[in-house]
């Protein structure tokens, strides 16, 4: 696999088991009428072909997004909401960023591709700011009813914010349960498909050897946890249909290395995951672990063995460098993921 530290922002990057993380933009948007008393639900087909059309129109590069690309999910009944709340919601995503490589050479008619990874970088970041002015706080007129847009890059996916929300953690704001130089090593991922960590032919369900083989190319593991997820996370809505549960899992990574962890959190911020043979895109959520996961699952079973002579079955932690036996573990607390397709 390519070093991480050489992968321009815009490159897919092939990793194991036919996976595949392909570069994208993510927008959180949120939708407000711009008169209070509006009862009637947003039409959500109108609302993408404006949103669809202005990115057409309006961008100093055109960019053409697929409808399957552009979420909405509208609140249904109008007349529960609040004064300020909005009427729906959803998520956009541009992955089509192939326009940041080609620089235009000034007196000439040159074309070029830009290689250097610092510069894609920044190039990046410029226009994602860029679109996110153009697009947030635009008015839209559907069928005379005017709304108005908010739109935000959401923090899992910018880098950025998270590296600095870790540094502050641990220079202002951490728990003191660690000692020594302080600085993250774990990485959580929700919303990814079970079946793509699963052992084919064997089982649905998630499974820690085939994730283990997954996440060991970015670097050593000390610790790694693989649960089916079920919660439908904050961007549900009313019109969530029909869910299944152990579609989806959580994943827990410890790295031995600070290094390994923050080159894997780069490079899967602003990415989605593929399987080869599947045109599902899994937009993930990516962040890292603060509440010492590891370490309180540790405490637990210390505290469960100081009461029970037995352990529970199927509660193991893998530690890679012990070669101790991997074991998934599964909730079924949580609530349930919206169904996906392929």
């Amino acid at each position: 696999m390519r070093q991480l530290e050489s992968l321009p922002p815009t490159e897919t990057l092939e990793i194991e088991s036919g996976l595949k993380l392909i570069p994208r933009v993510k927008l959180t948007l949120t939708i407000y009428p711009a008169s209070p008393s509006v009862t009637k639900p947003i039409d959500e087909w109108q609302l993408k072909r404006a949103l669809i059309e202005f990115l057409k129109a309006s961008l100093t590069v055109p960019i053409t997004v697929p409808e399957e690309d552009l979420e909405i999910r509208r609140f249904k009944n109008l007349k529960k909401r609040k004064r300020d709340d909005p009427v729906a919601h959803g998520n956009l995503f541009i992955r089509d960023l192939g326009f940041l490589n080609v620089i235009n050479r000034r007196n000439t008619d040159t074309v070029e591709e830009e290689t250097d990874v610092k510069a894609l970088e920044k190039k990046l970041l410029d226009w994602r700011k860029y679109i996110v002015e153009k697009m947030d706080g635009i008015e839209l007129n559907l069928e005379g009813i005017k709304y108005k847009l908010s739109v935000v890059i959401p923090f899992s996916d910018d880098f950025e914010k998270t590296r600095r929300d870790w540094e502050e953690f641990y220079a202002f704001g951490n728990r003191g349960y660690s000692r020594g130089k302080q600085e993250p090593d774990t990485i959580v991922i929700r919303g990814v498909p079970s079946r793509w960590f699963a052992e084919p032919r064997v089982s649905s369900k998630p499974s820690m050897l085939v994730t283990h083989t997954i996440f060991s190319t970015f670097g050593k593991i000390r610790n790694l946890n693989v649960a089916e997820d079920d919660d439908p996370g904050k961007d549900v809505g009313e019109d969530g249909g029909d869910i299944i549960p152990g579609l989806h899992c959580k994943i827990v990574v410890q790295f031995e290395k600070y290094r390994d962890f923050y080159n894997t959190i780069k490079v899967l911020c602003g990415r989605s995951l593929q399987k080869q043979g599947s045109k599902l895109k899994a937009d993930y959520e990516v962040s890292w672990d603060k509440d010492g996961f590891f370490h309180n699952s540790r405490n637990q079973e210390d505290e469960k063995s100081d009461r029970m002579p037995v352990k529970p079955a199927g509660q193991y932690r893998s530690k890679a460098p012990r070669r101790e036996p991997y074991g998934s573990q599964f909730s079924s607390d949580d609530n349930r993921r919206k169904r996906f397709k392929d």
